[in-house]
């Protein structure tokens, strides 16, 4: 979904992978592979030094810091262990970086980060050398001079889109030194939002217990099928999925997510899928008081995976005394599936267009078509495969933009017919209306 768009001055990173289309050529699913477990490292490395990682696309990343001396603290730390983890791989598939690092106003909507400064320090990294990180003059000034780092000035640039010429300096990690962790600090303090006069809910991400990572996608499905059903009920409010993955992987004072949240009650819970089973456990918590209003476990086939979310549901409704008006009991599964495998489709797919890697998007459309074969009448499907031609057209992935949208439109339009007040329908739809101006 698309939000209101913000204006900031920011520290900007821009990387990508050198030599990308080499690597793949060499063997393409190993190049894959290693090249989404660099980004999944360095995003890391970003996150731990208190930047945040706005997009990967394809071979390149933007993040964006508060203090220069963060970011380049995190590029220098991250080309060093890079090079490291490199020295351990027998095989010439070793993805390497090349970072540029910027100072500028930029535009933040849809975790999406444009402007000046995203442009210079893609400039800035286009002319860096392999493994290496280039900052414009106006971050090295800022960057406090006892860190452990040495700047050789590579001279005044002109760079395309840029009328003034650019200071630019390279930076290294001292011989000898250590590289800089990243100094401690305190979480900004969220503003407490005050209760709705009507009740209210935040589903936190349920915890994925199978061990085995690949089973992500489902456990966060179950989130995601859960808020879509809540969400259809207006008697009741429903934080929106982006806003409680940020707690994800945490463990989580219930009172202080009420207070950050603006909400009642918290839905949590836990999932193992194992073979033809699955085991889901659920409770749903007071944020005023931290009491539990009720809890349960479920064991059944994974067959019943549907009935299992509607019983989770309905039962939330009755806790909270939510009074259903006409009609919202027949939509509260609408644009649904009771095709199990099409529904694994999909939130496999959804997984994989988190990266906003072009790739991933691919894999991801070839999932939510296949769902379509077992389901043609299932809204969600049309929506995300709608969603990955927007994509092409967003990053300029596809031969022709245009053609791109009209098959986004095509999908939305499908999903309209089957469902006429999903929300997700209408940001794709505004989103598209958005890239034609």
């Amino acid at each position: 979904m698309v939000d209101r768009p913000s204006r900031k001055l920011a520290v900007i990173l821009h990387a990508d992978v050198v030599g990308s289309t080499e690597l793949v050529q060499r063997n393409e699913s190993v190049a894959h592979e290693r090249i989404r477990d660099l980004f999944r490292r360095f995003s890391s490395t970003i996150t731990s030094y208190g930047g945040v990682a706005h997009e990967i696309r394809g071979d390149a990343v933007v993040a964006e810091f508060a203090r220069a001396s963060d970011a380049v603290s995190a590029a220098v730390a991250f080309q060093h262990r890079n090079s490291e983890f490199n020295a351990k791989i027998e095989d010439e598939i070793q993805p390497r970086l090349r970072i540029g690092i910027s100072m500028g106003e930029v535009v933040i909507a849809d975790n999406t980060v444009t402007g000046e400064g995203v442009v210079l320090a893609q400039r800035l990294e286009q002319l860096a050398e392999p493994g290496s990180v280039y900052i414009q003059g106006a971050a090295y000034e800022t960057v406090p001079k006892r860190l452990p780092f040495d700047y050789k000035s590579v001279g005044e640039k002109t760079l395309k889109g840029f009328e003034a010429t650019v200071r630019v300096y390279a930076v290294t990690l001292k011989a000898g030194e250590s590289v800089p962790v990243p100094e401690p600090a305190s979480p900004p303090e969220r503003p407490s939002l005050e209760l709705p006069d009507k009740p209210s809910v935040a589903v936190l991400p349920f915890v994925n217990m199978s061990g085995d990572r690949e089973q992500e996608y489902f456990s966060d499905g179950i989130t995601e099928d859960i808020i879509t059903m809540l969400s259809r009920m207006s008697g009741l409010l429903v934080v929106a999925r982006h806003s409680t993955m940020v707690y994800k992987g945490q463990a989580v004072d219930i009172k202080q997510v009420g207070r950050e949240q603006g909400v009642r009650y918290v839905l949590q819970g836990s999932v193992r899928k194992s073979g033809d089973r699955v085991r889901i456990t659920a409770q749903l918590i007071d944020t005023t008081t931290g009491h539990h209003l009720w809890a349960e476990r479920y064991d059944r086939e994974l067959d019943d995976i549907f009935v299992l979310q509607d019983e989770i549901t309905r039962r939330i409704a009755v806790e909270l005394q939510v009074q259903l008006k006409e009609g919202e009991q027949a939509r509260i599964w609408a644009g649904g599936t009771n095709n199990v495998e099409a529904w694994e489709y999909v939130v496999r797919g959804i997984d994989l267009q988190g990266t906003h890697i072009k790739e991933d998007t691919v894999e991801g459309r070839r999932l939510f078509e296949k769902a379509l074969a077992l389901d043609p009448d299932y809204a969600e499907a049309w929506i995300w495969l709608g969603w990955t031609h927007w994509l092409d057209a967003h990053w300029s992935w596809a031969e022709s933009r245009e053609t791109s949208l009209k098959q986004a439109f095509e999908a939305v339009r499908t999903a309209l017919d089957l469902e006429e007040d999903n929300p997700d329908t209408f940001a794709l739809l505004g989103s598209i209306h958005m890239l034609r101006g």
